[in-house]
């Protein structure tokens, strides 16, 4: 008989399906990532997105294809990381479009949403690359367009689709060459296809069982890393309770009630990131009255999602584990963090990751007064947040290479900043859509993102800014001067491959600059000293060096010496980065 028709329980089985295989595929597709190194995320990255709106979903207890809708949706959009997740919140969005607001979803319905999915998925890329995700969504709209007048059998009509897009992917290495030469389909449309067979699964009733607690897991790296709420003022806490809900909008909400339900919160708390899609808002704010917000929230609709933290209670046993954990002076710091008890305002425990963004956040003028314009800045690593904080960086996210921030992280962001125009240095390539998407949700404050890839290029943009010339001037300038340095980083490859002309095998040191690999060896100064040969122009003068956790201050001053030697005539300077992954960060200009 197959499958006519899908209603709201069927659909939420198969969203939920989805999310569990493709979280089970994960470590698979990052390994497909076209360069061999130790950042390959896009299944990460893909997961933790359709994670955030598989919870949202989950949470529904007898939905309706609205309330799916704007489940998928919403959570999808605000917790979309990379460029793989962006474009897979997107394809959500559009599809939701279409089956919000029927009853059941039937063949018909299934065509026209792969269609918009694919249209609005397309819309958020400025430059569209065949070869991708995009190729595969596309390939399959349109099988599903040819198929709508042939069955109307939901199951064949979904099995047919997926063959067509298994088959448009196993061809995405003949559209972009770097695929082809490192031997990989692409890894985003690998995702695409491994949640269009969940979603199958889930409607024959066979999917992987979906357990709300369990997530994609965060990059060990990221823990600590704000995302909803923030561990980033724990350090010096002045209201006690991280307060989070979601509005389900019943009543008039409109922009200037919004306004108004932010001045309230105001007056009760800080931290405070609203963000409102469609009927449903997502708030979070820190007060030492949770029921004052929470009855406020009551008086536009019901409230979903709530969660209370005692951030004081959390800071002091966080202040026990980060505690050095052998000697004599491990030992003091966690007895005086116990003797401390629940008495943490203004402790600091030297060496914390999540208290370091808290200082970026206060490097600047007072948060209260609001400034022309102020700049978010994404960067890992002790030495490079203080670059950005001495250059005037407002907000730091901590993230970059294996830990893409997501757009609610942005979002958070750019609520912090107290400012008229914000500025945003991704500083990767991989970040910039989630940028973008962040920017578009906001409508209170002027936000431009500066589409720096790496953190040279972050840094030269910062430092070129000009107070007085107009945000838009600000903008060409900063682009201008970022481009005109050439950037390189080195680290290390995981797997074999073949790629820009080099033989790379697992372990090697890879150099690798604006453009591919500039250089591959056994020896990470000799490798770096090559990446930069290439690097170097005739005209350039100086030559910046930011070394990473795994590189000794020595080795660091022996590269430095070595390229002063090398290139007399330009100025070299050496700064301690702290970044993991990369041995070494460089720019020329």
């Amino acid at each position: 008989m197959g499958i006519k028709s899908v209603d709201a329980g069927m659909l939420k089985a198969a969203v939920l399906a989805s999310a569990k295989r493709l979280e089970s595929k994960k470590e698979w597709i990052n390994e497909l990532n076209v360069f061999p190194v130790p950042d390959g995320d896009t299944g990460t990255n893909m997961t933790m997105t359709i994670m955030a709106a598989a919870k949202e979903v989950a949470a529904l207890e007898e939905p309706t294809m609205e309330e799916i809708s704007k489940a998928l949706s919403s959570g999808s959009l605000r917790g979309a990381r990379g460029n793989s997740g962006v474009i897979l919140s997107q394809l959500f969005r559009g599809f939701t479009k279409e089956i919000k607001p029927v009853d059941v979803i039937t063949v018909m319905t299934l065509a026209n949403a792969f269609m918009r999915a694919t249209e609005t998925a397309y819309k958020a890329v400025m430059k569209p690359k065949e070869g991708t995700i995009l190729t595969v969504a596309k390939g399959m709209a349109d099988k599903a367009a040819e198929l709508a007048t042939q069955t109307d059998d939901i199951e064949e009509f979904l099995r047919q689709i997926i063959a067509c897009g298994d088959e448009v992917l196993s061809q995405t290495p003949e559209m972009l060459p770097v695929l082809k030469q490192a031997g990989v389909v692409d890894s985003g449309g690998q995702g695409l296809m491994e949640v269009m067979k969940g979603g199958l699964d889930g409607l024959l009733d066979r999917g992987i069982p979906f357990d709300a607690e369990v997530s994609a897991g965060k990059p060990q790296e990221f823990q600590g890393a704000a995302a909803g709420r923030s561990d980033l003022e724990t350090s010096d806490i002045r209201y006690g309770y991280c307060t989070e809900f979601i509005i389900n909008v019943e009543k008039k909400y409109d922009m200037d009630e919004e306004m108004k339900f932010k001045s309230f919160l105001e007056s009760i708390g800080d931290s405070i990131v609203v963000v409102s899609d469609d009927d449903v808002v997502k708030v979070h704010v820190h007060t030492d009255h949770p029921g004052q917000a929470i009855e406020k929230a009551l008086t536009y609709g019901s409230l979903s999602r709530l969660k209370i933290d005692n951030m004081r209670e959390e800071h002091h046993e966080r202040l026990i584990q980060n505690a050095p954990g052998s000697g004599k002076e491990g030992k003091a710091a966690k007895e005086e963090a116990k003797a401390e008890g629940g008495k943490t305002e203004g402790a600091n425990t030297e060496g914390t990751k999540a208290e370091e963004p808290s200082e970026a956040l206060s490097a600047g003028a007072d948060p209260k007064e609001r400034k022309p314009y102020g700049f978010i800045a994404v960067s890992i690593g002790d030495g490079l947040a203080d670059i950005f904080k001495g250059i005037g960086a407002d907000y730091l996210i901590e993230g970059g290479q294996t830990m893409n921030p997501s757009t609610e992280d942005l979002l958070n962001a750019i609520e912090q900043v107290n400012a008229d125009v914000i500025y945003i240095l991704p500083n990767n390539k991989n970040i910039i859509l989630a940028a973008e998407q962040a920017k578009s949700l906001t409508e209170d404050k002027k936000v431009y993102v500066v589409p720096s890839k790496t953190v040279p290029q972050g840094i030269a943009a910062l430092i070129n800014f000009l107070p007085d010339l107009s945000p838009e001037e600000n903008m060409e300038n900063m682009i201008g001067e970022m481009e005109r340095i050439q950037t390189g980083q080195v680290t290390y490859a995981v797997r074999n491959t073949s790629i820009d002309g080099h033989e790379i095998h697992e372990g090697d040191i890879m150099g690798i600059g604006d453009s591919g690999i500039l250089a591959v060896g056994s020896e990470i100064e000799e490798t770096t000293l090559e990446m930069l040969k290439k690097m170097m122009q005739e005209e350039s003068e100086l030559i910046s060096i930011y070394y990473g956790q795994d590189v000794t201050e020595e080795d660091a001053s022996r590269l430095r010496d070595k390229i002063e030697e090398l290139y007399p005539d330009c100025e070299t300077e050496l700064n301690c980065g702290g970044q993991p992954i990369y041995y070494y960060l460089m720019s020329v200009e």
